[in-house]
């Protein structure tokens, strides 16, 4: 029989209680990879009308090439998390953001389709170790019983990436007189992240050296494919992904790729208006992941204030949908609000941590993170396909524009989602705040 883990760990976590300022500036150094993910990510709202002209796209592919990003991430998010339980985590996310970064030059530079999409696959192969990394090193660094906050705050660092993919990065594209010129600077910003990660993110606290053996000794005793069906035959793990991936759905598709467009186009914002509500969306998030972080570790509770949010999230989804003649700062307001309480998706990560060893923390929150890129690669084209095949569009030049039922009918996938989101929360095992495992 293996011996318990539970004496290391406690040893590991009273040694990071002792390095609190070390704690955070490795945890914050590591969240910028999150932050510069979540530009890349999200910086299609921006550039959705440049992108379908410069490649000549419609609705259903331009969904496909904002995809292909999740597709990567997909592709390598278990392989990602087993890594990161058995490796390095400084050196792996040094070689990510090196990849991200490299892949973000090359969509830049791209003349034909085929290239920016190996690009995008590129920043979305380098993002599959990135959110992970970030909690792994975390997990090392803080206790248990602050997780729920410290997830917030990592959160919080990749919203703060999102905001700055809305209207600032529409005014640097404005200042710059290009998409293209936006996405060098964005290259820059990669580079200038890859130095500060390489100066400050170390993988342990000083002193648990012990604890990292005794982590290893159980990862080699239990090999790899006993270790990641531990993690994929847990169904508490595959629940708090489906939440996540349910309740995370905005993101993707009003804050990723069509909210501009559906704002304008719907409720008859300017572009700056829409730019401005967007980024409200990610104000929310950045608010709402630590205070819901913080108020989940106050209650010791993970699951009730997840139940709270689902169903704050689908009140304020239907009064956006379906409260008429809406004013741009009740539409600023509701994008804020959105962002704020779908914000209780944070709290799956310290959960599925909870249920499942300390050193399979990368592998478990794998799932998590794995049920979210699956949703980002299914749900933009599925939108743009519901969109595509209503027929209510017309051709400008060579950009379609798309008729306000056509957005109604494809945005009834959000509700239903926090509908799904809610429903599961009776399924999910309540941990407060300890670890089960």
């Amino acid at each position: 029989m293996l011996a318990t883990p539970i004496l290391s760990t406690t040893t590991a976590q009273d040694k990071s209680t002792a390095h609190p300022l070390l704690a955070w500036s490795v945890t914050l150094a590591a969240s910028l990879f999150f932050f510069y993910e979540f530009i890349q990510m999200n910086l299609f709202n921006a550039i959705n009308a440049d992108l379908r002209g410069a490649f000549n796209l419609n609705a259903e592919q331009i969904g496909q090439f904002f995809s292909m990003y999740f597709y990567a991430n997909a592709l390598f998010l278990f392989l990602a998390g087993n890594l990161l339980d058995r490796f390095s985590s400084r050196k792996i996310l040094l070689s990510a953001v090196a990849i991200c970064t490299f892949g973000t030059f090359l969509f830049a530079i791209s003349t034909v389709y085929w290239l920016a999409a190996a690009g995008r696959f590129l920043e979305g192969a380098g993002a599959s170790f990135c959110f992970l990394s970030c909690i792994r090193i975390a997990s090392r660094w803080f206790p248990p019983a602050r997780m729920a906050f410290v997830t917030g705050v990592v959160v919080t660092m990749a919203m703060l990436g999102g905001l700055v993919a809305q209207t600032p990065f529409v005014w640097l594209i404005h200042l710059l007189g290009s998409w293209r010129d936006g996405l060098f600077v964005n290259t820059g910003i990669g580079i200038i992240i890859l130095i500060i990660a390489a100066l400050i993110v170390r993988d342990r606290p000083p002193g648990t050296a012990e604890a990292a053996a005794h982590d290893a000794s159980q990862l080699n005793q239990l090999g790899l494919w006993r270790c990641m069906k531990m993690a994929a035959f847990n169904p508490q793990n595959w629940y708090g992904g489906l939440y996540t991936a349910l309740i995370n759905l905005p993101v993707f598709v009003l804050g990723g790729l069509w909210g501009m467009l559906y704002l304008q186009q719907v409720h008859h914002l300017s572009i700056s208006q829409a730019s401005y509500a967007t980024t409200l969306f990610f104000v929310g998030v950045i608010f709402g992941a630590p205070a819901f972080g913080l108020l989940s570790d106050k209650m010791e509770r993970r699951v009730f204030p997840m139940l709270i949010g689902a169903i704050l999230s689908l009140i304020v989804v239907l009064l956006l949908m379906y409260l008429p003649n809406l004013s741009p700062a009740a539409i600023m307001g509701l994008f804020f609000l959105m962002g704020f309480v779908t914000s209780s998706q944070v709290l799956t990560y310290p959960t599925i941590a909870e249920l499942n060893p300390i050193y399979l923390t990368s592998t478990a929150v794998s799932i998590d993170s794995l049920c979210i890129m699956v949703s980002g690669f299914a749900i933009p084209p599925f939108f743009g396909w519901l969109m595509q095949h209503t027929g209510a569009q017309t051709m400008v030049g060579n950009v379609a524009v798309y008729s306000t039922a056509s957005f109604n009918y494809a945005m009834l996938i959000i509700p239903i989602s926090f509908v799904i989101g809610l429903l599961i929360t009776f399924l999910m095992k309540e941990t407060r705040c300890r670890s089960q495992a």
